[in-house]
This record gives C-alpha cells, structure tokens and sequence, in this order.
C-alpha cells in the first residue's frame, strides 16, 4: 500500500507536523491533490528546467546489495513561495551498493533542498559548497567535492579522507572521487555513503537515464541555484550525440607546480601515484575556453534554457554555480 501524507511526514520529517516549512508544503499537497509515484528503476525522460513540474509524491523499492537489505526511497516535492521543497529519505530509486565499498552503512536520513523555482544567471560564478551541490529527481544528493586534500588533517601524508572542509574550497590538491587513481569506494552508479550512512552521488547517477546516446539526455536533477542537470546525450543539428566539457589537464599532463601555501603532492607519498597532473586532484585540470561544448561551470544554453549536463571526464556534472546562490 502506497504510503498516506501523514505516515510520509513521519518518514521524512520528524518535526513535519510543527515545522512552519512542511506545513506549508502539506497545503500545497492539499491544494494541487499530488499523487504517489513509483519511480523504482524508472529511467527518466522528461525535459522541463523548472523544479515546479515536478511537485509530486515519489516512492521506490530497492536492495542494499552488498548488504541484501531492502530499502523504500521517499521524495516529497512541493511548492514553498518562490521555492521548490525537496523532502526526501536519500535512499534512490535504484538499486545500489553494487560493486562497492561502503565504509558505512548506508541509512535513511531526513533531508531537505530549498530550489528556486526561477533561477537566474549570476554575473560571475560561485565556488561550489562543500557538503551538497544539488539533489537528483530521485530525491539523492550529489556533492562533488571529497572533503579531503592533501597534507590537511591528522591522517597519513598521501592517505587524507576527511578533514578538508569549506574553508580550503580554493586548495588544488583536493582529491577527485571520481579519479580511477583514487579509491573512496563508489558503487557502479559513482556513489557511496558519508559517515553519518547518506547515499550520494559524486558523479553521474547512471542508473537515471538512457547512456547510449539513442536519444538526448532529460532533466535529472537541479543544482542549488535552481538550474536544472540533464544527462550526457544532446542533439547536436539532429546528431545524438555525448556532450563534452571544456577541461584539459594542466601543462598537457607534464609536472604539477608548486601553488603557494599549500604542500605539492608528493610521489609514492602515501597514495600519491605522480608528481604529474594526471587527474587524481581536482587542481590537476584548468579550463579551456572552446575546448569542448560546455562552459566553466560545466553548463550551457540550449534552446533559452541554461543546464548544467553530465560529463564523462572531469568535472563530471559541475565545477561551480552559474546561477544567484
């Protein structure tokens, strides 16, 4: 049986029926009569950039595989004034923990995005918040950024994984999760668990839309800053094809140079597997205008409608916020 409102106000929100904000959100279902949804393993296909298309219910059944645990996925989006509420339990709607390594277990949370329903172009780009970049149409959090970085912290040189906080947002040498030469333990949809056991993506969700390119890509998720995420695939004057960012590595791959006030990686220091730019630190790759189809952010316009879109190579969905934060 699909779940009532109030059983998944329990579910989401312990404070769901004294919160000013979930109130609120609860007239907003009343008023626009939202139904349950089964997105279980669904592959999304809509294309709508504003968060306001999709209030609904949502709901899926998946297995923790490397646990054989069962888990129900709950997203609840509503309208909160100029915002879209995501409420959501951060379990996805697709199975996972598939060829992974959890160092926790995964567990429901109750968490929360406020997205704004009319975005805006910023004049200038902002630094990605460390933590949460944007959540996913399956109620799941991306967070780009590992909260580790070289020589920061009281672990091993070479062997950080945790401790490098929003404070250190502009350090080179933080480690790209998303790096074949690092190992933080991603499942075969790039995601893994933060201690606290939340689910989330640190690169595409593949899991969510069609990746051969048939078709192009739908809306997938929004960023903080209200502008939608869509998939790799777009149509180039009626070619399917995988979209492309704009980032190179440094110096073509030769040596990393020294940045001040900070400590330059080391070779066969820990984890450290060169001392050139090759990738594992997210420093490793500078922005080349024109390189690829996408701009600094990992974004562009189609259509009059701003995007950011999955990338199979760095930065893999964002590099930072275009929009107003």
């Amino acid at each position: 049986m699909k779940p009532s409102l109030i059983l998944l106000c329990s579910l989401l929100l312990t404070a769901c029926g004294t919160s000013n904000e979930a109130n609120e959100a609860n007239q907003e279902v009343e008023d626009s009569e939202v139904i349950d949804i089964d997105i279980t393993d669904s592959i999304f296909t809509r294309t709508s950039g504003n968060c306001a298309d999709y209030v609904e219910r949502y709901y899926s059944y998946v297995q923790d595989q490397g646990r054989s645990k069962y888990f129900t996925g709950e997203l609840f989006i509503s309208i909160n004034n100029e915002s879209c509420l995501f409420q959501s339990n951060a379990i996805p709607n697709h199975d996972f923990n598939i060829n992974g390594n959890f160092a926790t277990a995964v567990s429901k949370q109750n968490d929360s995005y406020s997205i704004p329903t009319n975005p805006t172009l910023a004049d200038k780009s902002s630094d990605l918040i460390l933590g949460e970049s944007a959540v996913f149409l399956n109620g799941v959090k991306l967070d780009l950024l590992a909260a580790a970085c070289y020589d920061i912290g009281d672990e091993d040189l070479g062997k950080e994984k945790i401790g490098c906080g929003q404070n250190q947002i502009n350090n080179p040498w933080r480690y790209d999760p998303m790096s074949p030469l690092n190992s933080f333990g991603t499942d075969q949809n790039n995601a893994h668990t933060q201690p606290d056991g939340t689910y989330h993506y640190h690169g595409s969700p593949m899991a969510m839309f069609d990746n051969d390119c048939s078709t192009s890509s739908p809306v997938i998720g929004f960023a903080l800053d209200g502008f939608p995420i869509m998939g790799s695939c777009i149509n180039d004057n009626g070619n399917i094809r995988e979209v492309t960012s704009s980032y190179q590595l440094k110096n073509n791959g030769g040596l990393r140079s020294a940045v001040s006030g900070y400590t330059t990686p080391l070779k066969g220091q820990g984890n450290i597997v060169s001392g050139n730019y090759d990738g594992q630190f997210r420093g490793d790759w500078e922005f080349v205008e024109g390189a690829g189809d996408l701009d600094e952010c990992n974004g562009m316009t189609v259509n009059g409608q701003y995007a950011y879109y999955v990338t199979n190579s760095y930065p893999w969905v964002m590099s930072c916020y275009s929009g107003v934060m």
